[in-house]
């Protein structure tokens, strides 16, 4: 078994077409973090006098002295009860939006909203993406050239070949995802450090094993990728049916009004994020009188867990690998 996924492993990294999409996997991440850090980047000195000059040209305004008189002289009237503290002044101009904040807009760089719903979870999509087509472009190949065939003049026991094989391309696609996704993090967050950025605590942690669930679903997608071209013995078959699962499987399930739960994405969205909120219909709740609000069935949000999402995927995984294993153990290999 030893020599067969070493031998499985040199013909992964000798695959031109894996080798462009393992590069690609470094490229785009990289692009997506560079583009994340110049789109965050501090106001320039010169954006910040610009704003500080309109500020101060808004607040020459008869509207504007009216408003922070009256501000100042009633701060109650203003505030309620929580009267802020220190420069009355200042919070009173915050107040009626003589502030940088609505002058000068930010786009801030702060992880756990890259981690949710910004780059962070895209980047993920992306190696999923290019995983599941170096599993299927692997396996292609080998039916393609008819090379299958020869390896099992050296090797007659198809478990074993095929299992060598799924191992392997298993094996590099969840390694090469978590070095890639634990680099795209770590450099984020030198950059927020350096910015002297407020970071929350244990958000690397979390981002960092946001990373790794995401590496685990780029290295299932690999697998299944490569069990289904295996079970197809074609490329364009076996991507036809993920796309269908993936993409189109969601919209169907939308239209039969089925539950989300089964949504394939949504299921691989919660497995990366720890959880994932959707909306769907659930006994309306009720009022502090007890009166049941607006009917019998509303739009309730829930949110699939962990545990669920794996469950499912990897019910998914576990058929698409028996029909594989199967259909290669009985039928012929030309």
């Amino acid at each position: 078994m030893n020599r067969l996924l070493r031998v499985e492993l040199t013909r992964v990294l000798c695959r031109r077409a894996v080798l462009v999409l393992l590069a690609a996997a470094i490229v785009v991440p990289a692009v997506i973090g560079v583009a994340r850090v110049l789109n965050t980047r501090e106001p320039s000195a010169e954006e910040v006098a610009r704003a500080e000059q309109l500020i101060a040209e808004e607040r020459d305004t008869r509207w504007a002295k009216r408003e922070l008189a009256s501000c100042q002289k009633d701060p109650a009237e203003y505030f309620g009860g929580d009267v802020p503290e220190g420069d009355l002044e200042q919070a009173c101009l915050e107040w009626i939006g003589l502030s940088l904040d609505n002058y000068l807009y930010v786009d801030r760089l702060e992880l756990a909203e890259e981690r949710d719903e910004g780059a962070g979870f895209a980047v993920v999509v992306v190696l999923a993406i290019l995983m599941m087509l170096a599993g299927t472009t692997f396996a292609g190949h080998d039916w393609a050239s008819g090379s299958v065939s020869n390896q099992l003049l050296f090797e007659p026991r198809r478990p074993l070949v095929w299992t060598a094989k799924g191992v392997v391309v298993t094996a590099v696609a969840g390694v090469f995802s978590a070095a890639v996704l634990t680099v795209y993090w770590l450099l984020l967050y030198a950059v927020v450090t350096a910015r002297d950025a407020g970071l929350g605590d244990g958000v690397l942690l979390d981002c960092l094993q946001s990373g790794w669930r995401g590496a685990g679903v780029a290295a299932a997608a690999a697998l299944a990728g490569y069990s289904l071209t295996m079970l197809f013995r074609s490329t364009v078959a076996a991507l036809g049916v993920l796309l269908a699962a993936s993409v189109a499987g969601g919209i169907v399930l939308a239209v039969l009004g089925v539950d989300p739960v089964w949504n394939p994405g949504l299921n691989i969205g919660a497995v990366i994020r720890d959880g994932m909120p959707y909306w769907t219909e659930g006994p309306c709740p009720n009022l502090d009188d007890g009166v049941t609000y607006g009917g019998d069935v509303c739009e309730v949000e829930k949110t699939l867990s962990l545990g669920r999402a794996v469950l499912f995927l990897g019910t998914m995984l576990v058929v698409f690998i028996a029909a594989s294993l199967a259909s290669f153990r009985r039928r012929d290999v030309p």
